[in-house]
């Protein structure tokens, strides 16, 4: 399946792996600091005290973040878990409409949850809305990027609900083939 929004999905996946890198960066820094310490009193010298405030929750909200940019990109590249013990069991013309149905269903609930999470962004910058942590970041930050993480998941979920759609009426005898993982169309 070819999806003509690759490159947004691609872009999300990169958000995603700088969430990753900016904690691990974050956490070598911390311990960095913590050894630069423990050397020190080990000399026999005080302590420097250098440490992140706040890093338990930088983190929590990078992982987050990271989470969901990457929904999207995993999706198009079949990397999501799925169960299909029923799914490969059916003719491929019944494959094919209740594919169709779990793609509608994933898309509904997405389409829900990306509502929800705006009218939570809403309400975070109506109230003025910090994290409760040290650093008191306003929530509507990594409110905003799990909004987009699940709004590139909507558009990864409808363009494989179109496409599956326009096989499942034109040719589901093709299903199978279709939607088969091909090397040459992810890269």
């Amino acid at each position: 399946m070819t999806f003509k929004f690759n490159a947004l999905y691609r872009l999300g996946a990169w958000g995603a792996a700088a969430c990753m890198v900016a904690i691990c960066a974050l956490v070598a820094l911390q311990v960095t600091f913590r050894l630069v310490d423990a050397l020190l009193v080990l000399v026999g010298m005080r302590r420097l005290g250098f440490g992140i405030t706040g890093l338990s929750e930088i983190a929590a909200y990078l992982l987050v973040g990271a989470t969901f940019l990457g929904l999207a990109y995993t999706f198009v590249h079949h990397a999501h878990i799925r169960v299909t013990l029923l799914l490969t069991r059916l003719p491929a013309a019944p494959r094919a409409w209740f594919e169709v149905f779990c793609l509608l269903v994933a898309l509904i609930l997405s389409v829900l949850l990306g509502y929800g999470l705006i009218q939570l962004i809403q309400e975070s910058r109506e109230f003025n809305d910090v994290s409760s942590g040290f650093l008191s970041i306003p929530l509507w930050v990594p409110q905003t990027v799990l909004a987009i993480g699940v709004a590139l998941l909507c558009l990864a979920l409808a363009e494989a609900l179109a496409s599956t759609l326009r096989i499942a009426i034109r040719e589901p005898h093709r299903f199978r083939e279709t939607t088969a993982t091909d090397d040459s169309e992810t890269h």
